[in-house]
């Protein structure tokens, strides 16, 4: 493994605080104590451009700078908190007060996990940490079993989706800082609700970025759709990386998150010998080792590529799992009947029986839309390692609306799509306020304190939709309005239908929980084929008797379908999401004939069997 150092402030009870920042290019570098009392202290130069020192008398929570080559003030790249704006001074935190009482959490198998993807911003009135700890009862009587937080690395002003981070190791002062952060992983673990953080390693955002002040963090070797791509493999990329897997060494050690979600890793530009990500996870296993408990990194990649899961002894970077577009892709073109755009590659119903079956659509076939041949075969590949939606914060955010299916499809849909993600073989993963179809759209939003930067924005959101057939404005992302109209209504309290909703998704996920037939969750354990008659997509898991078979019926029409009995077995109806108490017109048993193997199906519905002698 690389060069590993320890960067930042870190106080110690007793010794103050020690001061390590890297800045290869400088010829003095000092700290400017800000508060409670005004102080400076100089720092020693080490190798490779590290700068370092301490003092006893600073405590934490005194606020600071750097100064550089006595005259450019700038915060601390590896800031752990912005009390106020990105601009202005850092805070020493320290990590020894809080009070853990997780007892003996030691997190939990990839295979248990069933996430609920949220904004922190968006999701609870008050827009905090703490507002996300009120609602947990509510997300576990659903039925989660991991929360995973859109990035909440500091930004520039209070509205952002957290993309445009400037201090990877600093927790969103609006959204409650350092200490509500952990507060909110604390309550989770006790609940037995792990944490998913989202982290961004592919680009820095814009406002506040001082990074290029300190030393070459970018390299103009590579460009991305952000700019300049960070230095993962040019000169001084040692530091670079350094950067980064401190950075998500914090988040696991010192915040005891759980699984780390890698923002778009096909932009982590790295063609030296050794991956960043495989270096990255390599790590990862250390601390494991330390700690006693399995840390889990997720990729987001478009590049259906299985080198990021296989195992590092094969040639692979070991990552635990990646989300899965093509799924997503999949499911949307056949109960929307968009296909324009990325969703091009999309919309036949074989797509959906390959990547049920196989995982990657595109693995090793030509793409239209990209005109080129794209992925690798992930057969063999365990299912858990794939993270599958059918709604997640881009897919509905990157609309030019922020529609949610809710707006997109029929009722009896939404229960259809509920089955087809939570009762896939692969880890499924919600989107805030799926589970009961709540109204709201969720649009793409920023406060940018400057003004130019924000006309920029505005511009490029609207050349983005140029390849879809959307009508309309975008929303001004600007606006504070366009962030209010995002936040979830938690209406199911006050509306019928999303409590039946609701309460379908949570007998979806306690079939999951529960069914023998889903312990053994492999692609090897599943059958599935597509009735272009009827519309019907078959599903069926053998993990285990008594087997459960699934019925998807895609068309407006009622469909009768007779079930092969399985090795003798009849079959008796588990669960019908047109049944009443879901919100539709039929009743459990109205779907069977008696003594026969034989199925009613009605509209737009799902109808799960299990086997019986």
């Amino acid at each position: 493994m690389g060069i590993i150092r320890t960067i930042g402030s870190e106080f110690t009870e007793g010794k103050g605080t020690s001061f390590t920042v890297w800045a290869p290019e400088a010829t003095e570098v000092e700290v400017i104590i800000k508060s409670p009392t005004q102080n400076t202290l100089s720092l020693q130069r080490e190798a490779f451009g590290y700068w370092t020192g301490a003092s006893e008398e600073v405590e934490s929570g005194a606020t600071y700078m750097y100064r550089l080559n006595g005259e450019t003030e700038r915060p601390d790249p590896a800031s752990q908190f912005q009390p106020t704006t990105v601009h202005e001074a850092s805070a020493v935190v320290d990590h020894t007060k809080f009070k853990w009482e997780e007892k003996d959490w030691k997190g939990l198998p990839l295979e248990k996990y069933i996430i609920y993807e949220l904004h922190v911003g968006t999701f609870s009135e008050e827009g905090t940490f703490a507002g996300i700890e009120k609602k947990l009862p509510e997300l576990k009587e659903l039925g989660i079993t991991a929360i995973e937080l859109m990035p909440i690395s500091q930004f520039p002003g209070e509205r952002n989706w957290g993309y445009d981070g400037v201090y990877p190791f600093a927790a969103q002062n609006s959204y409650g800082g350092p200490e509500g952060l952990k507060s909110l992983v604390n309550a989770c673990h006790k609940e037995g609700i792990a944490v998913v953080l989202d982290v961004v390693y592919n680009h820095m955002g814009p406002e506040g970025n001082y990074l290029n002040d300190y030393g070459p963090y970018f390299t103009s070797k590579y460009n991305t759709p952000w700019g300049a791509a960070l230095n993962f493999d040019d000169a001084h990329s040692d530091h670079v990386r350094n950067f980064f897997i401190q950075n998500a060494l914090m988040w696991l050690r010192d915040f005891h998150i759980d699984a780390l979600r890698l923002d778009a890793v096909h932009a982590i530009l790295d063609m030296g010998s050794k991956h960043f990500l495989q270096e990255l996870q390599e790590h990862i296993n250390q601390l494991g080792e330390q700690t006693g408990r399995e840390y889990l990194l997720i990729a987001e990649s478009d590049m259906n590529n299985v080198r990021l899961l296989n195992p590092i002894e094969q040639g692979g970077y070991g990552l635990a799992a990646q989300w899965m577009d093509d799924y997503h892709h999949a499911v949307h073109t056949l109960v929307t009947g968009e296909r324009e755009g990325y969703y091009e590659d999309y919309g036949e119903p074989e797509h959906l029986v390959k990547t049920l079956e196989h995982g990657f659509i595109y693995n090793g076939i030509y793409s239209e839309h990209r005109k080129k041949t794209l992925g690798t075969d992930a057969t063999q590949n365990p299912a858990k390692q794939f993270v599958v939606c059918a709604q997640n914060h881009d897919q509905v955010g990157n609309r030019m609306l922020g529609e949610r299916l809710t707006q997109l499809v029929s009722f009896e849909k939404l229960k259809l799509v509920a089955g087809l993600v939570l009762l896939s073989p692969y880890t499924p993963m919600l989107f805030m306020g799926e589970e009961y179809g709540e109204q709201n759209p969720f649009l793409y939003f920023v406060s940018h304190t400057d003004k130019e930067l924000a006309e920029l924005v505005r511009k490029g959101r609207r050349e983005e939709f140029s390849a879809f057939a959307w009508k309309g404005e975008a929303p001004d992302p600007q606006a504070e309005e366009t962030f209010q109209k995002s936040k979830l209504q938690h209406s199911y309290h006050q509306n019928e239908q999303q409590r039946q909703l609701r309460d379908f998704y949570k007998a979806l996920i306690q079939l999951r929980k529960t069914a023998p037939a889903f312990s053994k969750l492999e692609k090897q354990n599943l059958t599935a084929s597509f009735d272009q008659t009827t519309q019907v997509l078959h599903l069926t898991h053998t993990g285990q008797q008594p087997f459960v078979h699934c019925m998807f019926n895609f068309s407006d029409k009622a469909q009768q379908i007779s079930v092969p009995q399985e090795a003798g077995n009849k079959w008796e109806v588990l669960l019908n999401s047109s049944d009443v108490q879901w919100g539709g017109q039929s009743n459990r048993s109205a779907a069977a004939e008696s003594g026969t193997n034989s199925f009613l199906l009605q509209p737009e519905s799902l109808l799960t069997l299990q086997s019986k002698n």
